[in-house]
């Protein structure tokens, strides 16, 4: 039986928890002095045990599945009612902050903990996920752990080698996990509700509107890519500028295309993060560059379209410059569309907090990509200082996290009416 609707004011406490969780968190790392954790590391074994103890406290059964995954289950009333699933992801990027990802994690959590206070009995049941690998830090493929669930992960990943040459495959089994059953993981063929994951927006939109929160419409489709640019080392002192095969400057007016390409495109956004001249001396005429590409759409045929051009751009600068280009695509990743009533659910538990209703896509990728191809997905950012993410700086106020709680406790209440 469910309880009336109740206010937000319990919820300022929950929000100081959950922040508070989320810097305990942060203190595990596999690096001295700022936060990186990767997939399959003993700092993600060390986080998992943190969070799942703390799932546990709040009466929830505690698993690790084949691909890494914390899963905390709260059985509902009604077996045949299905499952909602929860969550966000565990690892993190280099020199990371402490939310993105962790903050989706501890409000379900939270969630739970706050319903099983108030004595409700939902008629479904629900997951909290804490994915194993949503960054891609360590294999260079993002969705390890989304990807298993979703049951489209490819057994070719257990083959990928890390910068230490250790197989995807022995680093999961190290783990605990179960490399020769990750399809075990899928959860195709269960009744699932859907998906919904609380995140910082890592942007300042909602900072801009002066909202604590906002409801997401739409994940962008995101290309990934590394280029490898070939000319011919040299001498920097004895090789006339008009004689050489400069690698470093091919790839240099590349990354400024790329700029100029994604500014002439609404809603495009492309961006070179990595960038390396070889042999590396300051007296050899670089012989070799290699440039990252990640562009990104809330169109699939625009994102598609732009990088196209600037394959066909890459190889234009290097004929002119008697340079080769390879180019090798990483990741594919079509855009993802929020589910219709998922978020018309998640709507009507803003706007039942009096709170305006603020629609955004996200630039960034997320686990709902994912999940998309096996249920419906939801999702509600939380304002974040500055808009800055990916950076030690990252920070959230715990008002707007009461808020997300608040609103997440009523979506998922709504979801039993």
């Amino acid at each position: 039986m469910n309880a009336p609707v109740t206010s937000g004011a319990a919820a300022p406490a929950w929000a100081e928890q959950v922040v508070g969780r989320c810097r305990e968190l942060a203190a595990i790392s596999e690096e001295d002095g700022r936060l990186t954790r990767r997939f399959a590391t003993p700092a993600m074994a060390r986080a998992n045990a943190l969070v799942g103890g703390w799932m546990a406290a709040a009466g929830m059964q505690v698993r690790t599945d084949a691909a890494g995954n914390l899963v905390g289950r709260l059985e509902g009333g009604d077996p045949a009612a299905g499952t909602l699933l929860l969550g966000s992801h565990l690892d993190t990027v280099r020199d990371a902050g402490a939310f993105d990802g962790p903050l989706g994690v501890l409000c379900a959590v939270a969630c739970v903990e706050r319903l099983r206070a108030e004595g409700t009995v939902l008629p479904f049941a629900i997951d909290v996920l804490g994915f194993s690998d949503e960054e891609g830090l360590r294999y260079g493929t993002a969705y390890l752990g989304s990807r298993a669930v979703a049951g489209t992960f490819d057994p070719a990943l257990l083959d990928l080698v890390d910068d230490d040459g250790v197989t995807l495959g022995d680093a999961l089994r190290d783990f605990g996990g179960e490399p020769e059953e990750i399809a075990g993981a899928s959860r195709r063929g269960e009744r699932l509700l859907g998906y919904c994951e609380v995140h910082i927006e890592q942007g300042p939109v909602l900072e801009g509107r002066d909202v604590p929160v906002g409801v997401v419409s739409a994940i962008a489709g995101a290309t990934r890519a590394e280029l490898e640019f070939s000319g011919r080392a040299a001498h920097a002192g004895t090789v006339p500028m008009g004689a050489r095969h400069d690698a470093a400057c091919a790839a240099a007016e590349w990354v400024l295309a790329v700029e100029a390409a994604a500014c002439a495109e609404p809603g495009l956004v492309a961006t070179v993060g990595r960038l390396e001249a070889r042999p590396g001396a300051p007296n050899v005429v670089p012989g070799a560059a290699v440039a990252s590409l990640d562009a990104r759409h809330a169109d699939d045929a625009v994102r598609e379209a732009a990088v196209t051009a600037l394959r066909a751009e890459a190889q234009r600068i290097g004929a002119a410059r008697g340079v080769e280009v390879a180019w090798r695509e990483v990741m594919s990743a079509s855009a993802v569309a929020a589910d219709g009533a998922l978020t018309a659910a998640l709507s009507t538990a803003v706007a039942e907090r009096g709170l305006a209703v603020v629609t955004l896509p996200s630039g960034a990728g997320h686990d709902g990509v994912a999940l998309a191809q096996l249920t419906g997905v939801a999702m509600l950012f939380v304002r974040c200082a500055g808009g800055i993410s990916h950076h030690p700086d990252e920070s959230v106020d715990e008002a707007d996290v009461a808020v997300a709680l608040d609103v997440l406790h009523g979506f998922v209440r709504g979801l039993a009416r």
